[in-house]
């Protein structure tokens, strides 16, 4: 129920988050087969592009505000302190994966090396040098790649303000400039301190073009597009027509796909965020958009409230959900991977998720501060009444005459 006078919370963000953070956990699950249905064997985008826009959205929301009704230095200040529990929520995850892999390729049985299968046999051969380039962020490893994309995105959003008093469309022009300086001059930001052709996997200077539409959308500097049937045809043969080449297995039987692949290889390169990507993404959320607006309401039943939740702790799942599939992975080498084996250890790992975040939504709503208070209105009514202190009398020598007033 909403508090009169309050409107109730848009669900389609946090639905559309948590659809990408249980893709995500699925698709980083070793040999999953499971992730052959994922979004991203149809099509050039995938769950790491409704991330990125999503994020682009959700900071508009939480910052931009700040920026135009407080002042800059607040709204900088705001985004440093994100970045700053960013930055620590990646050095946590790295950390605690990188210790998770190397102590079960010692203890579990089998010979899977998993500190090979993360590529980081570098890192714990030379710790020194690894340290120093895991905490400037020139050794990003490609399984720890996504949040130092979202770093390196929010780093803008000072600057993209600053030029949205201008307007919106200065701000706007910055961000496309800055995307087309990564295909015109390759501009990258560097990935291993010992190995100069390894860059950063996710360029956040290309990734930037993607969170700043979201961010655009949800300050009103792009309008919302109406909804039109000729629009919902185009963007629909779009996704269908894309998919027979954007998925290996039906491309590598038809020379002709193939072709097709070669000649647009550039334009879906993750890496750089190819504008393939772009396109792709926009008309798949444009079709989501079509087919959830009319029915907006049915994301607030309770169908759609444990992937509400998880959209609600984005940011607390995403770094479960990173180590829960190397373990789940795992578990799949040691129990085998046959379809009801993945099947259980894909449940159980999404029920997981799924109840975590349900225990970080309790422990925002802080329970604890209702029960201290009514610990505090228990011993206050059962404390006995103070009788109050009887007034004491001088003696009546040195008690003093004060004549009435007229």
């Amino acid at each position: 129920m909403s508090l009169p006078g309050r409107t109730p919370r848009d669900p389609r963000l946090d639905f559309f988050r948590g659809i990408a953070m249980l893709i995500i956990f699925i698709a980083h699950v070793p040999e999953n087969l499971w992730a052959n249905y994922i979004p991203a064997r149809f099509g050039w985008s995938d769950a790491t592009e409704m991330f990125v826009f999503c994020s682009g959205f959700a900071a508009a929301l939480a910052f931009g505000s700040t920026f135009t009704k407080a002042n800059f230095a607040y709204g900088t200040m705001r985004i440093g302190y994100r970045v700053w529990q960013i930055y620590v929520a990646h050095i946590a995850m790295f950390i605690f994966i990188a210790t998770l892999v190397l102590a079960m390729t010692a203890w579990l049985d089998g010979g899977t090396d998993y500190v090979a299968q993360l590529n980081l046999h570098w890192f714990f051969d030379n710790p020194g040098q690894a340290l120093l380039g895991l905490f400037t962020l020139t050794y990003v490893p490609n399984y720890f790649d996504i949040l130092p994309m979202y770093i390196g995105a929010l780093v803008l959003v000072p600057a993209v303000m600053a030029l949205a008093r201008v307007h919106p469309w200065a701000a706007m022009g910055f961000v496309a400039a800055v995307y087309a300086s990564v295909h015109i001059f390759g501009l990258s930001l560097p990935g291993h301190p010992e190995d100069a052709s390894v860059r950063w996997f996710f360029d956040p200077l290309a990734w930037q073009l993607l969170f700043f539409t979201g961010f655009a959308f949800a300050l009103g500097w792009i309008p919302a597009p109406r909804i039109s049937r000729p629009w919902v045809i185009a963007a629909a043969a779009f996704v269908l027509l894309s998919a027979p080449a954007a998925n290996w297995e039906i491309a590598k039987d038809f020379e002709v796909l193939r072709w097709v692949r070669e000649v647009i290889w550039d334009l879906q390169e993750k890496t750089d965020f190819g504008l393939l990507r772009y396109v792709h993404f926009l008309a798949l959320a444009y079709l989501a958009i079509a087919i959830v607006n009319p029915r907006i309401e049915l994301l607030r039943g309770d169908w759609a409230k444990p992937i509400v939740t998880v959209g609600q702790n984005s940011l607390a799942v995403f770094l479960l959900s990173m180590g829960l599939s190397r373990v789940a992975g795992m578990v799949l080498d040691q129990i085998g991977r046959a379809p009801p084996a993945v099947a259980l250890v894909n449940v159980a790992g999404l029920a997981i998720i799924v109840g975590f975040a349900y225990w970080c939504t309790m422990l925002k709503k802080q329970p604890w501060r209702k029960l201290a208070a009514d610990h505090d209105a228990r011993a206050a009514q059962a404390a006995p009444a103070r009788r109050p202190r009887p007034e004491v009398q001088a003696p009546a020598a040195n008690r003093t005459y004060t004549a009435p007033a007229e």
